[in-house]
């Protein structure tokens, strides 16, 4: 049996996985190309870009950065995005996390018409809820603040993150379950000193996905904000380049440094992202 299967392997053609590399490549040239146009072309000056619009720069200008490095608007857009999404990440953890528990671990009726509640949320898009949700929020006195643009937000990601984690939850053995409850451990106390440690991998996968989910959201911030003041990173990055029109190297600046800290952090998560869904789908 060994060498029928190493004789098979012998007959495998070298370039039998060739067709799925060529197709690797193509969608990875389709997502770095324009971001790699994008970056370097923050490099170039106007006239760069409308003597040869694709090109390396020459010579090499920072200007257009240190521009938007120094401008305190920048700065300001990023402290709203970072407030936002950390607001928006903790409740969508936390409550997604007490609502998975039940559904995971308990038996009761309508515990699958409620999972199904929760499924159907995916199918919400946020354009649908505009209107009433704009008017909600006035009414709350909740239009033009922070609090407005990341309550939202984490209603809209608690749908996914309760399918995320459900799987996680259900997997933990039941004898472990057991054996809290003879040592006294009450419901909540397995909740919180067993089940969560346990799906650890879970929880931070949501995490890091609520962060870039709330960091690229645009839709609500131009809902709810208009005061440029509060604007996030996304709105303001838009506004920069209708202001600026005739910029055009200094709006890909901006647009370049307002993409590099979920950039930068969807890159350094990336392995806890595919390790929390494949377990996810595994449970």
């Amino acid at each position: 049996m060994t060498s029928t299967a190493a004789s098979r392997r012998a007959r495998v053609s070298p370039f039998s996985d060739a067709p799925v590399y060529v197709i690797a490549l193509a969608l990875a040239a389709v997502v770095i190309v324009p971001i790699a146009y994008v970056v370097i072309s923050g490099f170039r000056s106007n006239g760069q870009l409308a003597s040869k619009p694709v090109g390396l720069p020459d010579p090499w200008v920072t200007h257009n950065y240190t521009k938007v490095i120094a401008s305190g608007d920048f700065w300001r857009m990023v402290g709203n995005s970072i407030i936002i999404a950390a607001v928006a990440t903790v409740l969508v953890v936390g409550v997604s996390a007490l609502a998975a528990y039940p559904l995971a671990r308990f038996r009761f009726r309508g515990r699958e018409a409620i999972y199904t509640f929760f499924t159907f949320g995916l199918l919400f898009p946020i354009a649908v809820a505009a209107l009433p949700l704009y008017l909600l929020l006035r009414q709350l006195h909740l239009d033009e603040t922070l609090l407005g643009v990341a309550l939202p937000e984490a209603a809209f990601g608690i749908p996914i993150t309760v399918i995320i984690l459900r799987p996680f939850m259900r997997a933990v053995p039941a004898e472990l379950e057991d054996a809290a409850a003879i040592d006294g451990c009450t419901s909540f106390g397995f909740f919180w000193r067993v089940l969560l440690p346990l799906t650890r991998p879970a929880l931070i996968t949501v995490t890091i996905l609520s962060v870039i989910t709330s960091w690229n959201n645009f839709i609500l911030p131009l809902l709810v904000l208009t005061d440029s003041h509060h604007w996030t990173l996304p709105l303001g990055a838009a506004n920069y380049s209708t202001e600026h029109a005739t910029d055009t190297a200094g709006v890909l600046a901006f647009t370049t440094l307002s993409i590099v800290p979920a950039l930068v952090f969807f890159l350094f998560a990336e392995r806890r992202i595919v390790g929390g869904l494949s377990g996810a789908v595994k449970g």
